[in-house]
């Protein structure tokens, strides 16, 4: 029995990966389990200049759900490298850097610097507002989604993870669009914009009006778009989306999912990932499975 999962030719252990922005670097995590039992781990989302953040409130509950506006805090991809990078390599998780910015310009100059390192794995966030568009998001129109990931592409031989936004305009064509590009794989979905409104102060609770929606309430809405993209290009999918226990990544999986990304349940419970790792090995025995491959895509 193997839990082994193999993502454009680097395997990882087994098919969990802690989710970018919910993790950290993950050293708050590794004073509660051993990161070493995870597949692997995408960093939080890095700029190349750094970032502090929105303002106001960035982290509001929601029904079976969290909403945030964190604004893509982070130390700068340099910082991230002198510091957080060496952290996270004592580990035997795989690492998925997750990259974004506010411009094209931005994405390049980070994906030349961490060309520059041993990182295998890139993780593309083009659900970044496009400052140059007014504000609409790279992973909204499949144009600009092309050309983003057509230069970055030009940029770096490492393994390219584009990470699609479920509000995109047609969640297929953009798979389609992005792996055209160049994408070798693809990870959805990011949050939902959502809305949350203070009835006492009759305004909105984020400052920047609208946030992501994360949490078990949008699993299904992502279970099914990855679906539909992992019918529609051959490139292996990480599937994202309120992933709580073992039976919910089996679902991702079932979809045609190659690894999951396990996000908000790690707010929950620090021992999620490890519980998923443990109810899948469990489950493969029962069911005499030898291969997730065995399952994947079966719906």
């Amino acid at each position: 029995m193997s839990l082994a999962v193999d993502i454009c030719g680097v395997k990882l252990k087994n098919p969990i990966i802690a989710a970018s922005g919910t993790f950290g670097f993950g050293q708050e995590y590794a004073d509660y389990f051993d990161l070493n039992v995870l597949g692997g781990i995408a960093s939080k989302g890095l700029t190349y200049y750094g970032k502090d953040g929105n303002s106001g409130i960035r982290v509001y509950e929601t029904a079976s759900g969290i909403m945030n506006s964190i604004g893509l805090q982070n130390p700068s991809v340099e910082t991230f490298i002198r510091e957080d990078l060496p952290f996270m390599q004592q580990f035997s998780a795989e690492i998925i850097v997750n990259v974004g910015g506010a411009a094209l310009e931005d994405y390049l100059l980070s994906i030349d610097r961490l060309q520059q390192t041993s990182v295998r794995i890139i993780e593309l966030n083009i659900s970044c507002p496009n400052v140059k568009e007014g504000g609409m998001a790279f992973g909204i129109k499949c144009e600009s989604a092309y050309e983003i990931v057509r230069q970055v592409r030009a940029h770096t031989d490492k393994i390219l993870m584009v990470k699609l936004s479920p509000n995109a305009e047609n969640i297929k064509k953009m798979a389609q669009t992005c792996v055209e590009a160049g994408a070798d794989c693809l990870s959805l979905v990011n949050t939902f914009n959502a809305l949350a409104i203070d009835v006492k102060r009759r305004k909105a609770v984020f400052d920047n009006i609208t946030a992501g929606l994360s949490g078990a309430c949008i699993k299904p809405i992502a279970l099914r778009m990855v679906r539909e993209v992992a019918q529609t290009v051959n490139v292996p999918i990480i599937g994202i989306g309120g992933i709580r226990t073992y039976e919910d990544a089996l679902e991702f999986i079932m979809a045609g999912a190659c690894a999951v990304q396990v996000g908000t349940a790690n707010f929950l419970d620090l021992q999620t990932m490890p519980k998923i790792i443990h109810g899948l090995e469990e489950y493969m025995q029962r069911e005499h499975l030898t291969d997730l491959s065995e399952i994947r895509g079966i719906i």
